[in-house]
C-alpha cells in the first residue's frame, strides 16, 4: 500500500507540468506578450515524452529498499533489501516517465513575410485546421498558437 501511495504522490506532482495553451504559468501573467500573425499550414499529432528529474527513482528505491529489507533475517534482509531498492528505483522512474507523458500537436504556421514555423504545445481546447488565421504569442520566450480574433 506504502508502494502505491508513493508512487502516486510522484505521478500527481509530476503531472503538474504542461504545455497546454490553455495553462498560463504565473510567471507570465501581466507580462508584455509579442503576438505574430500568421496561417496554420499543418498539423500532426506528437508525444511529448515524460520527464525523468530522479524523483521517481528515488521514491521507488526508499519504498522498495524499506519493504525489501523487511524479508527475513538480518542477512537475508539486506540482500533483498538492497534489490528491492534498485528495482524499486527502476519502477519509480518508468512510472515518472509515463505519468509526465503528454499528447500534444505539431503546427506547422507560415508568417505573413513566407516564412514557416513549427511549434509543438499540448493539445487545447480550440481545433485548429489547416488554413486556420492563428497568432503566435510568445512569452518569456515560450510561445503557443491560438486563433486569431476576427476583427470587425
Amino acid at each position: 500500500m506504502k508502494v502505491f501511495l508513493t508512487l502516486s504522490l510522484v505521478v500527481a506532482l509530476a503531472a503538474c507540468a504542461t504545455s497546454s495553451p490553455d495553462i498560463i504559468q504565473r510567471g507570465d501573467a501581466q507580462r508584455l506578450s509579442e503576438v505574430v500573425d500568421a496561417t496554420v499550414l499543418t498539423i500532426r499529432p506528437v508525444t511529448v515524452e515524460g520527464s525523468q528529474s530522479g524523483v521517481g527513482a528515488a521514491a521507488g528505491g526508499v519504498v522498495g529498499g524499506i519493504a525489501g529489507s523487511s524479508v527475513g533475517g538480518r542477512r537475508e534482509g539486506a540482500i533483498v533489501g538492497v534489490l528491492a531498492a534498485v528495482a524499486g528505483a527502476v519502477a519509480g522512474n518508468a512510472v515518472e516517465r509515463m505519468g509526465t507523458r503528454e499528447e500534444a500537436v505539431e503546427i506547422l504556421v507560415q508568417l505573413k513575410n513566407g516564412d514557416r514555423r513549427a511549434i509543438v504545445q499540448a493539445k487545447g481546447s480550440e481545433i485548429l485546421q489547416p488554413g486556420d488565421p492563428v497568432i503566435l504569442v510568445t512569452t518569456g520566450g515560450k510561445v503557443r498558437v491560438t486563433k486569431a480574433p476576427t476583427v470587425r
